[in-house]
């Protein structure tokens, strides 16, 4: 009897079974690729915002012990080869180092050496006290690199910024702006009248170093523009002219922009670790000065981040804030003020310590 072999054909995917699936796979991934970078994300912020509060923390105790905030920049007085002093150009960051576990570092700089005398050097000069990096002064969603200041000898870096509140004119240099940070002038509890809550203390800008036409991707998020057109009366007089500098969220002429924000944490110039509640957060900034910190000039200096639609903003009372970059900004074609209501909104009336604004737009959206 015979018996007939079964014979077994063995199948395996036809092409189009093949292209679904792929297909299949490369939605999934579509699918999931924003979720962890939104996930990615907002880890990111929640440290950014962490951040934010031990430096607020950092500020009531600081008040507490000295009755009053550190200045922006101030320090001691120096004379050529600027080695014997810090020429009055010390960040508040360093005033700030014993209240955020950086004592030993605070020490080092109190007591100068190599070279340099007590409380240091010129902040711009690059010496060992300077070249420390406080981890709670780096927003983690910035992408630039972050430093290492011993091994490859530079500056400690810094994301988080001093406001300066609605002051356009001589901002580098006032003694007297509407912030809670003027230039060598402290600022007690006692003189924000508008409430500690109502008024933003600390924000974040992105780091970035770069000379004139040589911006990393022309976004208005890093840099400043000075335009040839700025004069004396200009921003000040009509800051809604600073968004002509911009098309869309890119500088129409990069070669008007620099960038210094954030690249020298020790440095206490305004465009180094200073913000301004005039135009809404990821905004233009634009400067009347391109000197190394604009310290005679007038500038609004808008504060910037790689979080979605805002920045992260901590207020007077240690108190972190989403600061959205829709936020009401009144109306920027009025010139600025010396006292009273801001005239630049929501925005402005944060920046503004003794506005008489109290809680009446106290929203951030």
């Amino acid at each position: 009897m015979l018996f007939a072999r079964s014979q077994r054909t063995k199948q395996g995917f036809t092409l189009v079974e093949l292209l679904v699936v792929i297909a299949i796979i490369g939605i999934l991934i579509a699918l999931l690729l924003p979720a962890v970078q939104a996930a990615r994300e907002a880890a990111r912020r929640s440290q950014c915002t962490n951040n934010l509060k031990q430096l607020g923390v950092a500020l009531q105790n600081y008040h507490d012990i000295f009755r009053s905030l550190p200045t922006r920049q101030g320090g001691t007085s120096c004379t050529a080869p600027y080695m014997n002093g810090n020429c009055t150009r010390a960040s508040g960051f360093i005033a700030l180092l014993p209240f955020v576990e950086q004592q030993a570092a605070y020490d080092r700089i109190k007591v100068g050496g190599a070279g340099a005398a007590p409380l240091g050097p010129a902040t711009n000069i690059l010496w060992i006290g300077w070249q420390v990096q406080t981890p709670g002064y780096l927003c983690p969603s910035d992408t630039r690199a972050e430093p290492q200041p011993i091994a490859n000898s530079q500056f400690g870096e810094n994301n988080y910024a001093f406001s300066q509140g609605d002051t356009i004119t001589q901002n580098g240099m006032s003694t007297d702006n509407r912030g809670l940070f003027p230039f060598m002038q402290t600022v007690t509890f006692s003189r924000i009248t508008d409430g500690l809550s109502n008024t933003i203390a600390m924000s974040e800008r992105l780091r970035v170093n770069f000379g004139f036409g040589s911006s990393p991707n022309g976004s208005v998020k890093y840099g400043a523009a000075t335009p040839g057109f700025i004069t004396g009366t200009f921003p000040q007089a009509n800051p809604g002219q600073c968004l002509a500098v911009a098309n869309g969220a890119y500088y129409s002429n990069p070669s008007q922009v620099n960038g210094l924000f954030g690249t020298m944490w020790c440095d206490g110039p305004v465009r180094r670790c200073g913000f301004t509640t005039v135009l809404p957060p990821n905004s233009p900034s634009c400067v009347s000065s391109d000197n190394n910190g604009n310290y005679s000039g007038s500038g609004i200096i808008s504060p910037t981040s790689n979080h979605p639609a805002g920045v992260n903003g901590m207020m007077a009372d240690g108190s972190v804030r989403f600061v959205n970059e829709s936020i009401n900004s009144g109306n920027l074609s009025w010139q600025e003020v010396a006292g009273g209501p801001s005239p630049y909104g929501v925005w402005g009336a944060m920046g503004s310590k003794a506005g008489g604004e109290g809680g009446q737009f106290m929203s951030t959206k």
